[in-house]
């Protein structure tokens, strides 16, 4: 099979709506919403309208149906503009995927329409106070009683967690059986007994809500149960391959904006009767950050291609994730020191990527855990 890398002439469309919409909606007020720690309802809502917003759902529940490299392409350009509001959208497509991945065609027309009917958010619920690597570990007890499940517990660290329509919780039937015993729940907003937290004080991806989730006696009906009691935890896992990618492509997005602001200024500034520019230290700098772009750029659009392929990528997305992630923080980080001090000080951008991306390497896996992931497969082999 030939190889290709160029883009169909729909991706090169979505890019440029993409990059459009970046640059003339979210840049402007991306440093608004950061400093007021607020989420950004005027941008969702025009993520909507444009189409942007929940784009994964397929065509037949209302959505545009994107894949995985065009989610990719997508997201590199809104992470661009700010990681913080790219969150929004893409932990929503992290809350979509378990429906898409295990709901039956019912659950996914009473799940999924709706989100694409208006301006609206998922969300996707495993991490706890006292547990998010060893995500085995669940304290949130489900308990069945007839046609419904009793849930109770709290999760952490939930994006959308307070703005979203639903949220795919996963809870133990019975902790002794760790994944085993892992059921996947969907839990309606406004439920009695549920309620969420917002948490302050964040170091960076301030436009994003993350949550506390308390759910206390929560009746939620069996209907709402995603796959088969015991099958939450391979639900989970199914879904992280996919949607660390997406992370991905944000970090790749975040060191592009570094690279571009690095230069702008490199070139701009001057040190001893010339641009800094000229200087081998700083050119070196640029030159490093260029090479980590375009290979983090190449590596995502492979595991995102094996994901579209239907192939096993679970590594592949370990490596994307962990790579890029670390590649971002790194071109952030040189991009204040190209800066020096005024890089350290809100005036310029650069010090919002490196506090937004350091994020990157935690969520949806901390980037140890990618790296075990990788081990495995190549102890595997």
């Amino acid at each position: 099979m030939p190889i290709d890398f160029s883009l169909t002439e729909e991706q090169k469309q979505l890019q440029a709506l993409a990059r459009r919409f970046a640059k003339e909606v979210i840049m402007p007020v991306a440093r608004e919403y950061d400093e007021k720690e607020e989420v950004p309802w005027p941008i969702i809502e025009k993520l909507h309208e444009v189409g942007l917003l929940n784009a994964i759902i397929p065509e037949e529940y209302g959505g545009m149906g994107l894949k995985m490299l065009d989610e990719v392409i997508v997201g590199e350009e809104l992470a661009y503009a700010c990681m913080g509001i790219y969150t929004i959208p893409m932990a929503s497509d992290l809350g979509i995927t378990p429906v898409l991945l295990a709901g039956s065609e019912e659950q996914k027309a009473r799940f999924l329409r709706p989100l694409t009917e208006k301006p609206a958010l998922a969300a996707f619920a495993l991490s706890e106070p006292g547990n998010g690597s060893d995500a085995a570990a669940l304290k949130t007890r489900a308990v069945r009683q007839g046609d419904h499940y009793v849930l109770n517990g709290t999760k952490m660290w939930i994006s959308n967690g307070g703005e979203a329509e639903w949220v795919v919780v996963f809870a133990t039937l019975n902790p002794e059986l760790r994944h085993k015993g892992v059921v996947a729940l969907v839990v309606e907003k406004g439920t009695p007994g549920f309620r969420a937290v917002k948490i302050h004080g964040k170091m960076g991806q301030r436009a994003s809500g993350t949550y506390e989730l308390v759910f206390e006696d929560v009746k939620v009906p069996v209907e709402n149960r995603l796959g088969e009691e015991g099958e939450g935890f391979k639900i989970a896992m199914q879904t992280l391959n996919k949607t660390r990618i997406p992370v991905a492509a944000g970090s790749v997005g975040v060191a592009r904006r570094a690279l571009d602001e690095a230069k702008k200024y490199a070139k701009e500034r001057e040190a001893f009767g010339r641009p800094i520019a000229e200087f081998q230290a700083i050119q070196f700098k640029l030159a490093d950050m260029l090479m980590g772009i375009e290979t983090a750029r190449a590596y995502t659009y492979y595991a995102a291609w094996l994901a579209d392929q239907g192939l096993p990528h679970a590594h592949a997305s370990a490596i994307a994730k962990a790579y890029a992630s670390e590649v971002a923080f790194e071109a952030a980080n040189q991009a204040i020191q190209i800066h020096g001090g005024y890089g350290y000080v809100r005036e310029f951008p650069v010090e919002k990527l490196l506090r937004d991306v350091k994020l990157n390497q935690i969520y949806e896996g901390t980037n140890e855990i990618q790296r075990l992931i990788i081990a495995r497969h190549v102890l595997s082999e």
